[in-house]
Order: C-alpha cells, then structure tokens, then sequence
C-alpha cells in the first residue's frame, strides 16, 4: 500500500484481516522500518474467532483460554440477576464489566481452527 503521508512511492507494511463473509474486521499499518508481529496477528484472529463464538468481548491483552468479557444486561431485571451472579462467583468489577470462561465449544473451534 502506498502511503502519501510517508512516500509517493514506497509502500507501508499493511496486514488486513478479513472474515469468511468477506468483512474487513481488523487493519493493522506498519511503517516501513518495522516489521509485522506474527504472534499478535495470529491473536488478533484468535480473538475475533472467540469472541464471534462467545458472544462477548476480548480485555487488553486476552490470550487463548483467558476468559470473555460478558456483554451488558439489557434490562434492569437482567442487571440485579447480574450483580447476583457477580457477588456469588466474584467473576467481575460491576454488572457492565463482568467475566465468563468462554465454552468448550468455543476453545475448541478457536483452538482447531486453521488460520490462513
């Protein structure tokens, strides 16, 4: 990719990660003095893949078998059955930030799963 803020004609390092239904999900530019970080791109699909598959989100530096941010409550009968759970299993900081180990299922789709 060529880059006008750096170079009419020297190209940047450009890594583009696509899904199967041929949405862009991630675009990462390098400049051209530095190269790509293979282990971080292989996370950043390891990471899409599990959250796609837990319905939740990936935290700051989640790595495979790390848990899931669990998505917010949607009603206020959802949050007090939330905070519940929070104070029961000590899974989170408050009902809009709270964690769950993702599924089997899951960790072995993430795990199996070829990248490339």
């Amino acid at each position: 990719m060529i880059s006008n803020d750096i170079s009419n004609t020297e190209t940047v390092r450009n890594v583009f990660i696509i899904d199967d239904k041929g949405i862009v999900r991630t675009v990462l530019v390098y400049p051209m003095n530095v190269g790509r970080n293979i282990s971080e791109i292989i996370r950043i699909v390891q990471s899409l893949q599990m959250a796609d598959c837990s319905k939740g989100s990936t935290p700051a530096n989640w790595l495979p078998g790390n848990p899931v941010i669990v998505p917010s409550p949607q009603t206020f009968n959802a949050l007090q059955e939330r905070t519940k759970e929070i104070e029961q299993n000590n899974n989170g900081m408050s009902w809009y930030l709270s964690f769950k180990e993702p599924s089997e299922n899951c960790i072995e789709k993430v795990e199996n799963k070829k990248i490339g």
